[in-house]
């Protein structure tokens, strides 16, 4: 199987090596180049699909016509919608909070980019696409991902629109309900692999679950406990904020939440962050239960990007296919449901584990 190994090499490493620098000026430029590399390597996927592949694969999925009119495909849909939105007039409500105002719609995109810096994507070529490899790395990215809740609470709460505040609040609330599921959920691959690195977990899920008639089944921990990856999978999309989970922001509730108030490139930041924040789910969800990058034949980084699309192709499908839950359904299923199946699932692992170890 293609993927990053444990202990390999960093691709800041690789990068101050390739320039020939050493010690900290060598840490600090390879770190600069690495993170401007992986960052637009994700604002380039968000871009495709959120102006573009959201709508082609919508349309497909509800029997209608996409975008197919500009450009090849309609691909030139994405110029078009960046130079629409961001040549419109930005305008700030009267009595809105301006430095919270100001700094919501950057708040949510960096909180998702800052999540990548610990996910491993596996090799290209000669180098290993991983920014950092902390042995806290599992507990550094959700806790990264939890950040995008202070910006929804802080656009709501600076737009001195009661909706927006409203919206705001529903959405914090969402995402406290589910995030404790989620952060449960994942504890139950801790305790399995008995370390929170990233690099670990992915080596553990290298070898071999059970080969059945010459085919090899992996080790992966959507495998070896799908129970786990089903409840991780239903608290990512509302932590995420996807169909059936996506009350806060949703057209037919409160006037579209917390962004209410928000034009031009703020809309802009806004949309974006929640596109970074769906890859970034499904990125975490490939590290700690699909292998990472780990897959046959094509090389890891190649694996790592079919994941994490086809995570983003399951979203889409959940929009054109699940109704929406009302927002007491959907704190009811948060405390009441996942909760507690995902504390039974990690006292159901830990007595697995302790009973095999």
């Amino acid at each position: 199987m293609a993927g990053l190994l444990q202990g390999e090499v960093l691709l800041p490493e690789q990068i101050a090596d390739l320039l020939g620098l050493e010690g900290a000026l060598g840490a600090a430029v390879g770190a600069l180049i690495g993170a401007f590399v992986v960052g637009n390597v994700m604002l380039a996927f968000t871009g495709v699909a959120g102006p573009w592949a959201k709508r082609k694969i919508t349309a497909a999925f509800t029997d209608r016509i996409a975008v197919n009119r500009i450009g090849p495909f309609g691909l030139f849909i994405i110029v078009a919608d960046s130079v629409r939105l961001l040549s419109k007039e930005l305008i700030i409500p009267d009595g809105a909070d301006r430095p919270s105002y100001d700094l919501a719609p950057l708040i949510l995109p960096a909180s998702a980019m800052l999540g990548f810096a610990v996910i491993p994507m596996g090799s290209l070529g000669p180098f290993n696409i991983q920014l950092a490899d902390p042995e806290a790395g599992l507990a550094l990215v959700f806790a990264f991902a939890s950040i995008a809740s202070i910006s929804l609470v802080m656009g709501g709460y600076a737009s001195n629109n009661k909706y927006s505040l409203m919206g705001g609040l529903r959405a914090v609330a969402q995402n406290i309900a589910y995030e404790i599921p989620l952060v449960v959920t994942a504890m139950s691959v801790v305790v399995f692999t008995g370390s929170l690195q990233m690099s670990t977990i992915v080596a553990e899920q290298s070898t071999t679950l059970i080969s059945i008639a010459g085919v090899s089944i992996p080790a992966w921990f959507a495998f070896v406990n799908p129970f786990a990856f089903v409840l991780f999978l239903v608290a990512n999309m509302a932590e995420i904020g996807r169909n059936p989970f996506d009350i806060p922001e949703a057209p037919t509730e409160i006037v579209a939440g917390y962004q209410t108030e928000y034009s031009s490139v703020y809309f802009v930041l806004f949309y974006l962050g929640e596109f970074l924040h769906v890859f970034l789910g499904g990125a975490i969800m490939a590290t700690i239960f699909l292998g990472g990058p780990a897959g046959p034949v094509l090389p890891g980084f190649v694996w790592f990007v079919i994941k994490i699309w086809a995570f983003f192709l399951f979203t889409q499908w959940a929009r054109s296919a699940l109704p929406r839950v009302r927002i007491d359904q959907l704190i009811e299923i948060g405390w009441k449901g996942m909760l507690v199946l995902s504390f039974a699932n990690l006292v159901l692992t830990a007595i697995i584990v302790g009973v095999i170890a």
